[in-house]
């Protein structure tokens, strides 16, 4: 068996705009299907799916997206498209979209950096006191 697993994400009626949103945002993305109850999008290469749900259930920080950039650069574009038009910094690298969904925009080094035993914890350290990351300062810590 191989099923295929996707991500379905609970909006009290936003899930058109949301997906709308994402799909700005991440290239090679578009909406797939659309009814009034859920939108199907696919962000580059990966399926999701809003349900307009009710009010029932709220995101929370105990789940997270992790978006793992190339470069500075790649870190702004999602970060700051992220958190434009209500979305919330937090620390560490992590923000919340105007949605109330969680991110995690990190370079895809800090996976070596902190496995490094000898910079890992300064890396850890420079990254507790971060709110987006800075590729240089990481390399330097």
């Amino acid at each position: 068996m191989n099923p295929f697993i996707y991500l379905c994400l609970w909006f009290d009626n936003q899930a058109k705009e949301a997906a709308e949103f994402y799909c700005s945002i991440f290239p090679n993305s578009k909406i797939i299907f659309e009814s009034p109850m859920v939108v199907q999008c696919g962000l580059n290469g990966h399926r999701f799916m809003g349900l307009n749900g009710g009010l029932q259930f709220k995101h929370t920080e105990a789940t997270s997206f992790v978006i793992e950039c190339k470069d500075q650069q790649e870190i702004d574009h999602y970060w700051n498209n992220l958190i434009s038009d209500g979305g919330q910094e937090s620390m560490c690298g992590w923000c919340k979209d105007k949605f109330g969904v969680s991110w995690q925009v990190v370079p895809a080094i800090l996976g070596d950096l902190m496995r490094d035993p000898e910079k890992s914890k300064r890396v850890f350290e420079v990254v507790m006191t971060m709110r987006k990351l800075d590729v240089k300062t990481l390399l330097n810590a």
